[in-house]
């Protein structure tokens, strides 16, 4: 199917009313949330996305044969990269794996050279930061800052009773499923299926820049061992780090490939920019694939990577080219909030964040 991408213009995005305001208010409420862990657990971690599952080190190919429209930025010539993979699941603290939650993976792509991002000047990575659903949890950065704000009433609370919550939400959001329907809100608070995190699908959800154009991002499973596990039942019972023995005995004996995809704007209305909650319609532009990530085997995850990865790297959505730049209000919101959670992890570690140029200058 040939699509006719859309070309960008200015007045496809506006801010909110009191943006700047809420910006502010996102940064407040998650400093609330990573000054209350680093109290409970004596160290920091981020303010979304705490607990990593699997951190992995591979590379990224770009296909010789991207269609010239896809040929933009990051992708607009055939190249290797090596990429930092970093699996997690959404909320701010440390939680048991039976309390099931959406699955995030952040992925750095090292040695991109370009015109940078504000902020990004001499820095030598573009970062994409997805879950596991094609469409943001939130339409806007007020809706998100509420979000955020129900995120950080539950961080202390204790996780006995997150479990019992989690089980009942669990049963919800099957029987809606059984109907046809979805809960985002169920899912996030807890009601997400216990499934294989390396069956997931990733999704940037929200939009950026493709060269002259608008796009969105997935990462996808590729190899067949990996589809295997796509709505595979992991038994997370009595198994405090399910996720992660999961992904441990997986990449003791396994490669893995997955698919790096882009999908352009072609009707801004059915295709808004400013509204990330909206699934961008397959049928109005489908998803294309411009890039390979390839994973050997390897200790997916150790006490090293760990301090490595989790306490010092960041990632961004504005870590990375001009040419990609983040769109809309949840990604304007998204980078003070960002910039807080790294600079306090930086401080309260005594590891500053460590934004690699080169391979060798990759931590793990």
């Amino acid at each position: 199917m040939s699509v006719t991408p859309i070309r960008y213009e200015p007045r496809f995005e506006h801010p909110e009313p009191n943006e700047d305001e809420t910006r502010q208010e996102l940064v407040e409420t998650m400093h609330g949330i990573v000054e209350t862990t680093n109290k409970n657990y004596g160290y920091p971690v981020r303010a979304v996305h705490a607990k990593s599952h699997g951190m992995l080190r591979g590379e990224l190919t770009i296909n010789a044969d991207v269609p010239p429209i896809y040929a933009q930025g990051l992708f607009a010539k055939p190249g290797t990269f090596p990429v930092v993979m970093r699996f997690s699941t959404n909320p701010g603290d440390l939680l048991d794996d039976s309390i099931s939650v959406p699955r995030g993976l952040a992925v750095k792509v090292v040695g991109v050279e370009g015109e940078r991002l504000p902020g990004a000047e001499g820095q030598a990575t573009q970062d994409f930061v997805m879950a596991n659903g094609p469409a943001f949890s939130a339409p806007t950065a007020k809706a998100f800052l509420g979000n955020a704000k129900i995120l950080a009433k539950t961080t202390d609370t204790p996780q006995f009773f997150k479990k019992a919550i989690s089980a009942v939400l669990r049963t919800a959001e099957a029987a809606l499923e059984t109907v046809g329907g979805k809960s985002s809100t169920l899912m996030t608070l807890g009601g997400y299926p216990n499934s294989h995190i390396l069956g997931e699908s990733f999704f940037s959800q929200t939009p950026y820049l493709y060269g002259p154009y608008m796009a969105k991002f997935s990462v996808v499973p590729l190899s067949s061992n990996l589809k295997a596990l796509e709505g595979a039942t992991v038994e997370v019972s009595g198994r405090p780090e399910a996720l992660r023995e999961e992904m441990l005995a997986f990449f003791a004996g396994q490669d893995a490939e997955w698919a790096l995809r882009v999908q352009l704007c072609t009707d801004v209305e059915t295709m808004p920019v400013e509204d990330a909650s909206t699934e961008w319609p397959e049928a109005k532009s489908p998803w294309v694939t411009v890039g390979r990530i390839r994973v050997g085997k390897q200790p997916s995850w150790s006490e090293e990577r760990s301090r490595a990865v989790d306490l010092g790297m960041a990632f961004s959505p504005w870590h990375g080219l001009a040419a990609h730049r983040p769109l809309g209000s949840i990604n304007r919101a998204r980078k003070p909030a960002y910039e807080m959670s790294s600079g306090f992890r930086a401080e309260h570690s005594g590891c500053p964040m460590h934004e690699p140029r080169v391979a060798a200058e990759i931590p793990i």
